[in-house]
C-alpha cells in the first residue's frame, strides 16, 4: 500500500477543520435544525450566545454577544479559507488560536476535563501542525 504524502494528508486535514468550522456556524443559524432537535448543539443564534455567555461569565449579554459575533466571524473566514487552501498557514494558525482560546474558556466555566472531552485541544494541535505543513494539495496557496 502506498503511503499518504504531507500535501494530501494537509488537504484532508484543511478540507476537515473548514468543515467542522462551518457545520458550528450552520448549526447556530439553525440549518442542522431547530433547538432540541437530534444532532443539534445550539439550533439558533439565542441560544449560541446564551452558551457563549456561560463559557465566558464574566460577559454580560451584549458582550457575550459580540464575542458570539468575533468567534462566528472569525470561524466563517478560516472555514473558507482552510477548504480553498488560500492563506493556509495564517488560516489555520487563527484556527489553532480560537481552538485553544475555547478550551481555556471551556476549563475555566465548565470543568478542566471538558476540553478533552470534547476534543477541542486536539483541535488546536492538529491546526498548529497544519500551519507548519508547507503546501497542501489542491491549494489556492500554490498558484
Amino acid at each position: 500500500m502506498k503511503n499518504i504524502s504531507i500535501p494530501h494528508a494537509g488537504l484532508i486535514l484543511r478540507v476537515v477543520f473548514g468543515i467542522t468550522m462551518l457545520s458550528a456556524v450552520a448549526d447556530r443559524f439553525g440549518f442542522w435544525g431547530a433547538p432540541g432537535a437530534p444532532g443539534v448543539a445550539w439550533g439558533n443564534w439565542e441560544n449560541f450566545i446564551a452558551y457563549t455567555q456561560t463559557l465566558n461569565s464574566f460577559a454580560s449579554k451584549s458582550v457575550a454577544g459580540i464575542l458570539g459575533a468575533l468567534a462566528t466571524f472569525f470561524e466563517i473566514l478560516f472555514g473558507f479559507s482552510l477548504i480553498l487552501g488560500f492563506k493556509t498557514r495564517y488560516a489555520a494558525l487563527g484556527t489553532s488560536a480560537l481552538m485553544l482560546l475555547f478550551a481555556i474558556s471551556m476549563a475555566i466555566s465548565a470543568s478542566i476535563k471538558a476540553p478533552f472531552d470534547y476534543s477541542v485541544l486536539t483541535s488546536a494541535a492538529a491546526a498548529l501542525l497544519l500551519s507548519a505543513i508547507g503546501k497542501t494539495s489542491f491549494a489556492l496557496d500554490n498558484k
